[in-house]
């Protein structure tokens, strides 16, 4: 469903459905209504709580032909989790919401990471799950588990749809709250005699939730005033160092377009979190990539000089902010853009605020510039700049006989020119991709940022690969996260889901071996995969992969990435890797960028004190 189904509903509110006043089973209502929003595919896994909904499919796709926009496809995974993240990859790389629907019990815990995973990176997605008869809830019915509860802590919003008559108007608002503010996840439980149940279906309506459409109606209305525009110029009139700090939410509200006008019009140079990447263009002059942990050192070294910095739809979080009174040390002035009130001053006090759509403040903030005629020459600032660039590069040891992750991911991108949508797992292989991919546009890099969940990038990238099957779909993953959800490479040729699957495998968790190296003395307590006698090759064979193959030659990196890459439909590549390779930068955890770890390949720059003295601030 596109984020502007809702508005388009709301707009033909006045048309009568065709099918109003027509008796349906609830289940029937439910596959109506997904239809009439718009949605093309559904995830998930049925079972006996959920089987009416799972015929209601079945039978509406009876009466469409396959080529039909209101063909529902059905994508069975191996596992729930599967599902949820399927669905998180096809939200991610479109923007509409993602549907899956599962039974009850197991079916719905098996998604509580999922949508856990959803809300913490502002993710829209609609989970259906079966329920016990409304008469067994409380009676620890077969494959019963206390799904409101559970997910009532996780999702933005949870619905026990105890009411049928309030069915459909329970699945349009679930959309509608997916969609709206900051987006998230919305968890529909729905019993199965609710699902049996026969009435009359409207064809309209939402809940009405008091308080919630006063609170959103001013949300959406918000705008850029002149003197908040004014106050914010000023700031930046005083300013020989800005810097653009901008998060997930930049994609998440399409402000991309609006982010690149004001970076470009007012040359302000821009680092992104690791779930910003995409809203600028890596490539360009401005870009100085991700800052934070494991951002580029010249992202890093641009905080500690700025002295203005304006964060767009980012959060200060601990990966990013570490020692967070020595965030951005420098700042005279810190601005914050976000649709969400709770995170402005939550980590990091600031000077300047919007609260609304983070495009609406970019758009708004560009227009006064314009209408004022503001333009302050931030040239030496960009100079400084691309020279921070040129001196403390990405690097990693080229002279190695093994072969180093850091160049399968700078040749593989090379390779699709930035151009490809790729998914990760979590870990060393994550950050190296985060690093050494160039990404063009928005909604290319689908990775799980805030919970961090092994097992996300290999379902999530046969969801992306379902929504966009015109585009190359790689999913770089380790050997320790493809473990997690390994079972849906066979899903992947079910469905013909072409994904490129690139297994850097090093034999162990690297990421957690990193830190046992750095933190913890060389004690790899629960890390060692060497005894393990997976052949990822032969599971990729026997799930039917035409293209699976193992990559130990360094000198032959190049030529069978293409093939890699040139390879009709699903196609699996092992790249056997320098197990001791390791990620860098580093900034250790709740330490500050002046402690960053650069590695021995990586150039630093001199010491300087974390708080710079007037001298001193003046770099040029």
């Amino acid at each position: 469903m596109a984020l502007d189904t809702m508005e388009t509903t709301k707009k033909n509110a006045g048309a009568k459905h065709p099918l109003a006043g027509k008796q349906m089973m609830g289940a029937e209502m439910v596959v109506q209504v997904l239809s009439d929003l718009g949605v093309d595919t559904v995830f998930g896994y049925s079972g006996g709580a959920i089987l009416p909904t799972y015929d209601a499919i079945f039978r509406h796709n009876a009466k469409q032909p396959e080529t039909s926009r209101k063909h529902i496809n059905l994508v069975v995974p191996a596992n729930e989790q599967g599902a949820g993240f399927m669905a998180a990859g096809y939200s991610r790389s479109t923007g509409r919401v993602g549907v899956a629907i599962v039974t009850s019990g197991p079916g719905a815990t098996n998604c509580v990471t999922p949508i856990r995973d959803c809300a913490a990176d502002s993710v829209p997605m609609v989970l259906i799950c079966g329920q016990v008869p409304r008469a067994a809830m409380g009676t620890d019915a077969f494959q019963e588990a206390p799904v409101f509860n559970i997910m009532s802590v996780c999702a933005k919003h949870t619905f026990l749809v105890t009411n049928p008559e309030e069915l459909e108007a329970t699945i349009r608002s679930a959309f509608d709250i997916a969609t709206s503010g900051r987006p998230g996840p919305v968890v529909i439980d729905l019993p199965k005699d609710v699902q049996n149940w026969t009435g009359v279906f409207q064809g309209e309506g939402m809940l009405d939730f008091r308080g919630f459409e006063k609170r959103r109606a001013q949300l959406d209305a918000t705008t850029l005033s002149d003197e908040d525009a004014a106050s914010f110029f000023a700031m930046l009139a005083e300013s020989e160092r800005p810097l653009l700090y901008c998060g997930g939410g930049i994609i998440n509200s399409g402000a991309t377009p609006q982010l690149r006008e004001f970076a470009k019009m007012f040359r302000i140079p821009v680092v992104t979190t690791l779930m910003g990447i995409g809203s600028v263009d890596t490539r360009d002059e401005l870009s100085l990539h991700m800052l934070g942990m494991h951002g580029t050192a010249y992202a890093n070294y641009a905080v500690e000089d700025c002295d203005f910095l304006i964060a767009a739809a980012a959060r200060f979080d601990d990966r990013v902010a570490g020692k967070v009174h020595a965030f951005a040390p420098n700042a005279k002035n810190i601005a914050h853009l976000d649709i969400d009130a709770a995170e402005i001053g939550k980590v990091k006090n600031v000077t300047w605020s919007f609260v609304g759509d983070v495009k609406t403040g970019l758009a708004g903030l560009t227009a006064h510039g314009r209408k004022t005629g503001f333009n302050k020459d931030f040239s030496k600032w960009v100079e400084h700049i691309v020279e921070l660039k040129k001196q403390h590069p990405l690097a990693y040891n080229e002279e190695s006989p093994l072969i180093q992750p850091q160049e399968v991911i700078r040749t593989l991108s090379a390779i699709t020119n930035g151009e490809a949508i790729v998914t990760t797992g979590v870990g060393q292989h994550q950050m190296w991709a985060a690093q050494y991919f160039d990404f063009v546009n928005p909604r290319q890099w689908l990775t799980s940022g805030s919970m961090g969940t092994m097992g996300f990038g290999l379902p999530s990238a046969i969801g992306a690969a379902l929504a966009c099957p015109d585009k190359t779909v790689i999913c770089v993953d380790g050997d320790g996260s493809i473990r997690m959800n390994i079972g849906e490479m066979e899903t992947a040729t079910t469905y013909g889901a072409a994904v490129k699957i690139l297994l850097l495998n090093n034999q162990g968790d690297g990421m957690v071996r990193q830190w046992q190296r750095l933190m913890f003395q060389e004690r790899f307590s629960g890390t060692d995969k060497t005894m393990h006698e997976k052949d990822f090759v032969k599971a990729a064979e026997a799930d039917g992969y035409k293209f699976a193959e193992r990559l130990t030659d360094k000198a032959k990196l190049r030529e069978t990435l293409e093939r890699f890459v040139a390879a009709k439909g699903p196609a699996f590549l092992e790249v056997r890797i320098d197990p001791d390779a390791m990620v860098f930068p580093m900034v250790g955890p709740g330490a500050s960028y002046s402690e960053m770890m650069v590695g021995p390949f990586i150039k630093p720059r001199e010491k300087r004190d974390e708080k710079m003295g007037d001298v001193k601030a003046d770099l040029f």
